[in-house]
C-alpha cells in the first residue's frame, strides 16, 4: 500500500518528537547552589518568604532555606556580605539610607513590587461607616460636625477620638503634625494614644464587632485592615517638604501632606540573577494585590493560624495570583505539592 507523501512526513515529525531528547526541558532553577531567603518577623513577610521557597524547591527544584530577616539587618547583610540572596518582602522606604548605599554599589537590586498598591499608611475608618456616609471620603471631611459627631465615644468627654500611633513610633509624631495641620482640636476632636500596637487592634477590633463607628490611624497590608474591612480615607497627594515637616516633633508649622505609598521591594542579590536566571525572571513577577494579601492574613487572623497554614490557604486558594508568576510546568509542580 503506497502511504501518501503528506503522511509520511507526519509521520516523521511525530518520530522526531517522541524521540528521545527532543521534548520541551523542564523549567529548572539553573543553580545547585544553596538560596537563602529571608523570613520576615512579621505574618506577611513570613507568607512571602515561605510561598517563594516552596516555589524554588517544588517548582524549580532548588536548593532553598529560609533565614531569619528584619527589614534593617536583612537590608544591611545584602548589602555587605551578598546574603540573604532573596528578600521577598524588604521595605525600602523604612531603610532608604541603605538601600541608597545598595543602588551604588550595584551588588542588590529591585526585582519589582511586592504590594501592587505599595505599604499605605492613613486615618482609616470600618466600610459600614463608609456606606452609612457617602460624603465622607476625605481627611478635610472629619471637620464637617456631621461626620465629627460620629467618632465622639462614652468615654471622650464629648470629644471625637482620633485613635492614633502608641507612643514612640515614629507615626505617633506623623499624626500630631497632621492633627494640628488639619484644625482638628477646633473641629472637637482629640488624639488619643492607644498605648500600644495591641491596644489600638483591640480598639478597632471593639468597635468593630459592635458595628460602632471609629476613626484610627493604621497600615496595610494587614490583617486588620482585611478582617475588619477598613476603608483608608483620601488624602492628599504626598508633598516631600511638607511630609519632612510633618516627621519633626518641633515643626514650627505643620501643613498638611498625604503619606508616600510605601516602597516593599522583591530584593535580590544580583549574582542570583546571572546563575539563576528562571528564579530571577519569577522574581520580577511576584506581586500581589492589597487587598488578596489583606483576606490571606485576615484568614489567618480569624483562625489564629500557622505561618504554614496560612502560606497553605494562599497557594491553594489564590492560584489564579501565583500561578502567572511562573511557568505552567513549574506551576503544576507546585500545585501538585499542596496536600
Amino acid at each position: 500500500m503506497r502511504i501518501p507523501r503528506l503522511t509520511l512526513a507526519a509521520a516523521a515529525v511525530a518520530a522526531i518528537a517522541a524521540a528521545p531528547g527532543t521534548a520541551q526541558a523542564a523549567t529548572g532553577c539553573g543553580t545547585k547552589d544553596e538560596i537563602t531567603i529571608a523570613s520576615m518577623t512579621w505574618m506577611s513577610g513570613i507568607v512571602l518568604a515561605q510561598t517563594a521557597h516552596r516555589i524554588l524547591t517544588a517548582g524549580y527544584g532548588c536548593n532553598a532555606k529560609l533565614v531569619p530577616g528584619d527589614t534593617v539587618p536583612t537590608a544591611t547583610s545584602m548589602l555587605t556580605k551578598n546574603k540573604p540572596h532573596i528578600a521577598p518582602e524588604l521595605w525600602i522606604s523604612t531603610a532608604s539610607s541603605i538601600w541608597e548605599k545598595i543602588k551604588k554599589k550595584g551588588n542588590v537590586y529591585k526585582a519589582g513590587d511586592v504590594f501592587s498598591e505599595g505599604g499605605k499608611e492613613g486615618w482609616w475608618i470600618p466600610d459600614y461607616v463608609a456606606k452609612a456616609n457617602p460624603g465622607l471620603k476625605s481627611i478635610g471631611d472629619l471637620k464637617d460636625p456631621k461626620y465629627a459627631k460620629l467618632f465622639v465615644e462614652a468615654q471622650s468627654d464629648g470629644k471625637s477620638r482620633l485613635y492614633a500611633c502608641p507612643p514612640g513610633w515614629a507615626c505617633e509624631i506623623i499624626n500630631g503634625n497632621l492633627f494640628k495641620a488639619l484644625g482638628l482640636a477646633k473641629a472637637n476632636y482629640q488624639l488619643f494614644s492607644p498605648g500600644s500596637g495591641a491596644n489600638l487592634k483591640a480598639s478597632i477590633a471593639r468597635s468593630v464587632t459592635r458595628k460602632k463607628p471609629i476613626l484610627a490611624y493604621y497600615w496595610g497590608p494587614t490583617a486588620v485592615i482585611g478582617r475588619y474591612k477598613l476603608v483608608r480615607l483620601n488624602m492628599p497627594a504626598y508633598d516631600a517638604k511638607r511630609f519632612l515637616c510633618l516627621t519633626d516633633r518641633n515643626c514650627a508649622n505643620p501643613q498638611v501632606s498625604g503619606w508616600k505609598a510605601g516602597e516593599v521591594a522583591v530584593a535580590v542579590v544580583t549574582s542570583l540573577k546571572e546563575k539563576a536566571p528562571n528564579v530571577a525572571a519569577f522574581l520580577g513577577r511576584m506581586q500581589v494585590p492589597n487587598a488578596v494579601i489583606n483576606s490571606v492574613l485576615a484568614w489567618g487572623d480569624d483562625r489564629k493560624a500557622n505561618p504554614e497554614a496560612v502560606t497553605d490557604h494562599f497557594l491553594k486558594t489564590q492560584q489564579a495570583v501565583w500561578a502567572k508568576w511562573v511557568p505552567t510546568d513549574v506551576a503544576a509542580k507546585v500545585k501538585a505539592s499542596l496536600k
